[in-house]
């Protein structure tokens, strides 16, 4: 039985949107498989915690969730709200639906849903992208190459040989289901012939090998929202495996990761960017150009006897802001660099500096500058 999806992101029934979508990312970028290179454990933790957020932060799939638990969500109690197979479009937990459909079938005679030969969608797949910062900030469309389940281009997915076609299963007389009956109770278990297809293939293809399916590796072309977050996992519908037999293809989920960044500090849509000026420039005050990361250079005014450590605000020279409009700020972080050595000029300067301000104000002139003595 799969872990309880709260108890994978660790937060409590009740959690807001904004709770559940903190968690996810403070856990994604735990067990990333960028940083835990190998680590199959935080290889299996990462998926998990992925298929944990594509149900919770989805407000229907949720609503099933907690009032049906993993059978809702696999299409059974009654069909849910909607009666819709929500677990269609969410990979790690599908075999589930078919265990109860087993059961719904060997107490009430073919109660369940399933029926022999129905295709099931293709397997999800997740890639790992790791984008620059500008990457982030402009927004990219970009090709990735990955490998990936295509249908047959011989037998067009139905695994026979040219001329020749599937038969019906005699095991089972294309039910793709054999009973075996205890008393009052029929159990119903999948045909060992046909595997629970209804069919059974004489011919197979020879280009896939009665798969109807091959290996291939396919370019696809990924956007990047603007403001992209580190840590958010991006889906494309449709360009996971390809379906046995003409069904739904499998998505793929893209984890994206945005890389640091020498020249500036993300804090959410906002950057930090730090400026390091000797304490005349400080105390006499200055106008400094900044970088950005879209090549305009902005400038900033540090007036006189600004502080170490004092941020100045450049309005919406930050990131865009993710799925929304405007963007953040840019800080300047201004950083006063102390010399480790004078000449007998710099230090007699100094000095008379310090007599200065002590005479003046009753204040060393690190103290003013520097807020210590």
């Amino acid at each position: 039985m799969p872990r309880d999806l709260y108890e994978v992101l660790d937060v409590p029934r009740n959690a807001t949107e904004d709770e559940i979508k903190r968690a996810f990312r403070k856990l994604a970028l735990k067990y990333h498989p960028d940083r835990n290179s190998g680590n199959k454990e935080a290889e299996e933790k990462f998926k998990e915690i992925n298929q944990a957020y594509e149900v919770l932060a989805d407000q229907k799939k949720r609503q099933i969730y907690d009032q049906y638990g993993f059978a809702g969500l696999a299409g059974g109690a009654g069909g849910g709200p909607g009666g819709e197979d929500v677990f269609r479009d969410f990979g790690g937990f599908g075999d589930f639906g078919d265990v109860f459909e087993d059961v719904l079938e060997g107490f009430f005679g073919g109660g369940g849903r399933r029926r022999a030969g129905r295709a099931r969608k293709g397997a999800d797949l997740r890639y790992n992208l790791t984008i620059t910062l500008e990457q982030a900030f402009t927004g990219a469309e970009m090709p990735v190459k990955i490998n990936k389940r295509e249908t047959c281009s011989k037998c067009q997915g139905a695994r026979a040989k040219a001329g020749t076609a599937p038969k019906v299963c005699a095991n089972c007389r294309g039910t793709g289901k054999t009973q075996m009956v205890h008393g009052f109770f029929a159990l119903s278990q999948t045909c060992s012939r046909c595997h629970g297809e209804g069919q059974v293939v004489e011919h197979p293809c020879p280009n896939c090998r009665g798969s109807g399916r091959m290996e291939k590796e396919v370019e696809v072309r990924l956007r990047i929202p603007a403001g992209i977050p580190s840590g958010t996992t991006l889906r494309v519908t449709g360009a996971g495996d390809a379906a046995e037999r003409g069904s739904l293809a499998g998505d793929l989920y893209v984890a994206v990761m945005v890389k640091d960044d020498p020249r500036f500090e993300r804090q959410g849509d906002d950057l930090v960017h730090e400026i390091k000026l000797s304490f005349p420039k400080v105390s006499l005050g200055c106008e400094i150009e900044v970088p950005s990361l879209n090549g305009e250079r902005a400038k900033v005014k540090i007036p006189p006897g600004t502080p170490n450590g004092t941020l100045l605000r450049i309005r919406e020279r930050g990131l865009p802001r993710f799925q929304g409009r405007g963007r953040g700020d840019l800080f300047v972080r201004v950083a006063i660099t102390i010399p480790k050595h004078l000449t007998e000029a710099q230090r007699d300067l100094l000095e008379k500096l310090e007599q200065s301000f002590e005479e003046e104000t009753g204040e060393g002139f690190f103290k003013r500058v520097f807020g210590r003595e």
